[in-house]
């Protein structure tokens, strides 16, 4: 077990989320960042959906009743243990009684520690994540607080005998430059937007704005014009209206057509803004790192290019995990 004895800004419990009940109005919640979150459990030993700990912004400090092996991967942060520094995106042993404090991101917005063993908070619906909207999963559905508990479970993975000093390649790690391009499929409403509205959103930079969390991120540019049209009967005036419909993971609606707002994990189901596009698969952990005032710039890209991307995330990964094992042998 560990004690939070300081809990840092927005600390939450998170796995790689529960799917399957959208038709429940339900989203998956899950780490934001889920490669970080993937390599900061293979780090450790741990199955990739061990629950670990999402920071946002400002970490923990958590003191440890028992030996275990940690380690802390996704922006760029400080990390101490009793005071001496240690790397990120590098495991590292902590023992009972000892101090590991997790300071401020200078690049990235989210960070994941993973203790091995993982979290093991009681599930909801098959899943530790917590979902503060509904306060479901994690703690009481919530962000940690000083005094906490958290307990250890044992949800280990194949390669459980991960030691201290792993270390994850920097060339495989992700690059928090703070300006990124970020691939979209076409939308279910992208008809609804006006032809020389779409090349403007695919040729304009866009700012984050500060009114950004984990249910969506708010983007600042140029504004969109749409399609004149009759209004249909079940959709509102405003031309961003539709009927409603359904709002896969990543999508991006344009109330108004101004300000887009990059729908993520928290996200609700369905509603009745049109949507330009959806962020593809592949590029969603770069919305779990922005910060106010990154730039995003939006690429177009076809169905087939994006599977192509999801192919070479998962290889990407597989890479991390052979380069772990190998360190492993010696």
């Amino acid at each position: 077990m560990l004690t939070v004895t300081a809990p840092g800004a927005h600390t939450l419990i998170q796995d790689l989320g529960r799917p399957g009940h959208y038709a429940l109005g339900l989203p998956p919640s899950g780490a934001l960042d889920q490669f970080s979150h993937r390599c900061a459990n293979l780090l450790v030993g741990n199955d990739e959906n061990a629950a670990t700990l999402e920071i946002t912004m400002v970490g923990p400090t958590l003191e440890f009743t028992t030996d275990s092996c940690v380690a802390v991967a996704g922006g760029d942060v400080d990390i101490t243990v009793d005071g001496h520094p240690h790397q990120p995106w590098t495991s590292l042993n902590v023992s009972a009684g000892q101090v590991l404090h997790v300071g401020v991101l200078r690049s990235g917005c989210r960070a994941y520690v993973a203790i091995r063993g993982g979290i093991d908070t009681t599930p909801f619906l098959g899943s530790r994540s917590t979902y503060v909207s509904s306060a479901i999963g994690g703690l009481r559905g919530a962000s940690l607080r000083t005094g906490d508990i958290l307990p250890v479970g044992n949800l280990y993975g194949h390669h459980r005998h991960m030691g201290p000093g792993c270390v994850i390649e920097p060339r495989l790690r992700p690059n928090h430059s703070g300006e990124y391009t970020v691939r979209v499929v076409e939308g279910l409403c992208h008809y609804r937007f006006a032809r020389d509205s779409v090349t403007t959103f695919f040729t304009a930079p866009y700012t984050v704005s500060s009114e950004s969390d984990r249910t969506g991120y708010r983007l600042q540019g140029p504004a969109l014009g749409f399609v004149d049209r009759e209004a249909p009967f079940g959709a509102g005036e405003n031309p961003s209206n539709v009927v409603d419909l359904g709002y896969p993971m990543g999508s991006i609606q344009i109330p108004n057509g101004e300000e887009p707002i990059c729908l993520l994990r928290d996200a609700v189901t369905g509603g009745g803004y049109a949507t330009i596009g959806t962020v593809i698969t592949a590029d969603l952990d770069i919305f779990g790192q922005l910060r106010a005032p990154d730039v995003v710039h939006f690429r177009p890209v076809s169905l087939e290019e994006a599977l192509q991307a999801r192919r070479e995330r998962s290889r990407r990964l597989k890479e991390v995990e052979v380069g772990l094992r190998l360190l492993t042998l010696y």
